[in-house]
């Protein structure tokens, strides 16, 4: 046993079932299933997991009633058709080492969407709305609730049937259970609400259900947000005290943050970069206290050295490392082999797992983009004949690309022309709360050290050297450059691009930052300079800020912005500028939009590819390939996904 990790790597007692180490990946959404049921791709994507050395795996929610489709790609396990797939899932995971649990679920008002695209009907405990997903729900009769608690209960059997190792209630983040828990949401007269006995009533009922359907030796959990931190919520008190009610029929009790009902409590549901490591530590350690089965902990646990700490002070049993996990699969395995330093550390940044969630594609990972694609990629083979390759450009696309070139064999080195490896990510990391975006290039500076690539710095790749080292492969990673827009220009108002204030440049009191591309950078920009006392206007050229971003990521930064009081204009088109106006244009209406009294414009363009080298090379009859921005600027996903399709076939 690793000695820097005693408490993470030992065993677990759960119920009857024993972990063979405290880490978890937490269920969560992957859009891998098909048809509402287990798909080859989520069998390889968790026995991947598993075979990194995982303790625990908890499959992400099963609907237990036809009621219960909250999404059109979620796993239901309604009839007995679903069991020959659990039945595979149960045994490619058993096979590596691992344990698995299925969530039991239904989201009452939390309803998403429906697969041919019409509104659902909701139902819940009474007829609150949903002010996140603007449902009206129907409060269930009491026929109705015993229909959903035999439903929790037949889902329960099918699962046990099929293999897994236990069942999690999924009363967290403000759905169907805490519907009635919820005294704000919950306003029947009957015997399912009321006082509190009367609101766990339905708790209650679910949990006894399953135990009757299942045998002694299936474990029995419940997943509950400590506090969904919203004012509508379920109240930590209240969760505590459900929790300590329920104990005795439980065999543990998983704990997360946050509601799907409003868009701040949802934040907690991924809750991105900005938000403090193991930040829930201090009010897990009230549940500690008030209760004697396992306690598991989710919520940005992302590095071993965090769990080990949790551990070690007692605050919880195990801890949920989900994306962690989906980063680097292997984190366990590099536990065991006192390895830290080689796992790819995850920056939070949402854009590829539950951003891809939110837009209806199969998860993935920005730095992992093998995660949901295990079937796709497969096993990464040496190359049959190995040869000299050159990479051009140090950003994330060509630092990838000579990782994976070097894994698979070949001869690689990276050529780069400034003093320090990274790119635009150098940027990035300067924005508020962004600093963990520069992870990426460390787990990448890591990684190729690992892999014996040689890196030169302070040289730019041009005709010559390209023709004096002969390689039998060139990777174009030149990445982009700022490009000035066409403005119409009456005066002297200084104009600054993002890279040059984030490099140093100074701006004036009163700032309009022109957006166009709706992303981290426009908003990210503005919060640097409201907080550094600059009075700021945001003009997005979108009907929203933060449009192109994963949502969690997006609120969170709305929530910043109204508190530094930044005024947002969306619609905005720049068009030109004078002494002290910015000129804009509303893109639906056409009329004109003015910024007056301003000291300085800061652009937020579209960069322009770096494609110099390949001109200059055209017609050498060299094997080339490019990759990343110098094909056409996007971001950090499509460069490291594109090198890694890459150079897996070279």
């Amino acid at each position: 046993m690793s000695t820097a990790f005693p408490h993470l790597l030992s065993p677990l007692r759960i119920g009857k079932l024993t972990l063979r180490n405290r880490i978890v990946s937490t269920g969560h959404d992957t859009v891998l299933p098909m048809d509402c049921q287990v798909s080859p791709a989520l069998i390889a994507y968790h026995a991947a997991r598993a075979r990194g050395g995982v303790g625990l795996i908890v499959l992400q929610v099963s609907g237990v009633h036809e009621t219960a489709r909250y999404t059109s790609h979620a796993l239901m396990a309604t009839d007995d058709s679903c069991i020959p797939g659990y039945r595979a899932l149960a045994a490619a995971v058993h096979a590596e080492g691992a344990m698995l649990f299925a969530q039991l679920f239904h989201p009452g008002r939390e309803i998403m969407e429906t697969a041919d695209g019409m509104q659902a009907v909701a139902y819940s405990a009474s007829a609150v709305p949903s002010e996140r997903f603007h449902v009206m729900p129907r409060a269930l009769s009491e026929s109705e609730i015993a229909a959903l608690i035999a439903g929790y209960a037949a889902a329960a059997w099918r699962i046990r049937t099929a293999g897994l190792d236990g069942v999690e209630i999924v009363a967290s983040h403000g759905y169907l259970p805490v519907q009635f828990l919820n005294p704000r949401l919950n306003l029947r007269t009957d015997g399912y609400g009321g006082d509190f006995d009367g609101r766990l009533r339905f708790l209650r009922e679910v949990v006894a259900a399953i135990r009757a359907a299942v045998d002694t030796d299936c474990v029995v959990g419940l997943r509950i947000s400590l506090d969904e931190r919203d004012s509508e919520g379920l109240q930590q008190d209240e969760a505590l005290q459900a929790c300590a009610a329920l104990q005795e029929q439980l065999d543990y009790v998983s704990l997360v943050a946050g509601t799907s009902a409003s868009l701040g409590g949802a934040v907690h549901i991924a809750p991105p970069m900005a938000f403090p490591a193991a930040y829930l530590a201090t009010p897990a350690g009230r549940f500690r206290q008030a209760l004697s089965i396992p306690l598991l902990l989710a919520g940005r646990i992302n590095q071993p050295q965090e769990a080990e700490q949790l551990l070690a002070h007692g605050v919880v049993d195990a801890c949920g490392m989900t994306r962690a996990l989906i980063c680097d699969p292997e984190l366990p395995n590099k536990v065991a082999r006192q390895q830290p330093d080689a796992i790819r550390a995850c920056i939070a940044c949402n854009q590829s797992c539950i951003g891809r969630f939110h837009r209806g594609l199969p998860i993935s990972c920005l730095q992992n983009p093998l995660a949901g694609r295990e079937l796709q990629f497969g096993v990464l083979t040496p190359a049959s004949t190995p040869r000299r390759v050159m990479v051009a450009g140090g950003g994330p696309a060509g630092m990838q690309a000579a990782v994976i070139a070097a894994q698979r064999g070949h001869q690689v080195t990276l050529y780069e022309a400034t003093e320090q490896l990274g790119g635009q990510v150098l940027l990035a990391q300067q924005l508020p709360e962004r600093a963990e975006f520069g992870g990426l290039i460390t787990n990448l500076q890591y990684a190729l050290r690992a892999a014996g690539v040689e890196v030169v710095l302070r040289r730019r790749v041009d005709r010559t050297l390209v023709q004096q080292q002969a390689p039998d492969v060139l990777i174009l990673a030149c990445g982009a450059t700022p490009a000035i827009p066409r403005l119409e220009v009456g005066g002297s108002l200084p104009v600054h691009d993002s890279w040059d204030v984030l490099q140093g440049a100074s701006v004036g009191a009163r700032v309009v930052v022109s957006d166009w591309r709706a992303d981290w950078v426009g908003p990210g920009l503005a919060i640097r300079l409201a907080e550094a006392g600059h009075q700021v206007t945001l003009a997005v050229n979108a009907p929203l800020m933060g449009q192109a971003l994963p949502m969690y990521v997006r609120d969170q930064l709305a929530a910043r912005l109204h508190q530094l009081q930044v005024a947002i204009l969306p619609y905005a088109r720049l068009y030109g500028v004078d002494d002290h106006t910015v000129y804009l244009q509303h893109t639906a209406s056409e009329e004109a939009m003015l910024c007056e009294d301003i000291d300085s414009l800061v652009l937020c363009q579209p960069p322009q590819p770096d494609d110099a080298l390949r001109q200059q090379l055209d017609g050498l009859g060299l094997e080339m390939h490019a990759i990343g921005d110098c094909q056409t600027p996007r971001t950090a996903e499509e460069a490291i996904y594109e090198a890694t399709r890459l150079a897996w076939q070279l």
